[in-house]
């Protein structure tokens, strides 16, 4: 949820998107719209989703989740990674802006591809866990409400496989995770994660300073 990766200048910035970022035209009308959004400040950096779909292709992943939809950027470059037969399991609860991201799946072609579930998302991770399918994901990526992070964290692991990848954004919070007089709720959570993940030994982890900060932790 940052539009741009932190602590570069705006000068720095486009010069590492003129040498590096190469965004599909769809995904960049996707973005440009977004743009224009009350919450805009929800999507994803666009070197973030290259950088994913990279790990995607890495993988040779097939079966991706996510958890937190908004309006489709971050279905959209992983869909677009994913061969003619991926799929991504998509958890959003709102009707409006996953509208926007329909739309969009639709125009790319890759609407086939994704599975979009309008509920809450540990409902639908539970349904998964209760239909059998744990440890048949290859890649999972959380960008939701902070609060339940931890929840979807243990969920996803349980239904990525060994060697699978949990994605997790904004595990550095605008900064403010290092700021000790910044103490509201979703903050304090996002620190008890960070520190959670960093004593998990089931999983081998890497803190990336890209976008607003992406955790990735790989299943043993």
């Amino acid at each position: 949820m940052s539009s741009q990766s932190i602590n570069l200048d705006d000068r720095l910035y486009n010069y590492f998107h003129s040498v590096s970022l190469r965004e599909p035209e769809i995904l960049t009308q996707l973005r440009q719209e977004t743009a224009q959004h009350s919450m805009s400040r929800m999507q994803i950096s666009p070197e973030q989703g290259q950088f994913m779909a990279l790990l995607v292709q890495l993988m040779g992943a097939k079966k991706t989740l996510e958890v937190g939809v908004f309006t489709g950027y971050s279905s959209l470059v992983v869909a677009l990674a994913l061969p003619t037969d991926g799929k991504v399991v998509a958890c959003d609860v709102s009707e409006e802006y996953t509208a926007i991201a329909r739309r969009y799946w639709q125009q790319a072609g890759v609407a086939d591809k994704i599975d979009l579930h309008i509920a809450p998302a540990l409902e639908t991770l539970d349904a998964l866990l209760a239909a059998e399918q744990a440890g048949t994901f290859d890649f999972a990526f959380i960008d939701a409400d902070k609060g339940n992070y931890e929840g979807y964290y243990e969920r996803s692991l349980q239904l990525v496989r060994s060697g699978g990848l949990v994605a997790i954004d904004n595990v550095l919070w605008y900064g403010q995770v290092a700021d000790p007089t910044v103490q509201d709720n979703s903050t304090n959570s996002i620190r008890a994660f960070n520190q959670k993940l960093h004593q998990d030994e089931r999983v081998s982890l890497s803190m990336v300073p890209i976008g607003d900060g992406l955790t990735l932790a790989r299943k043993h």
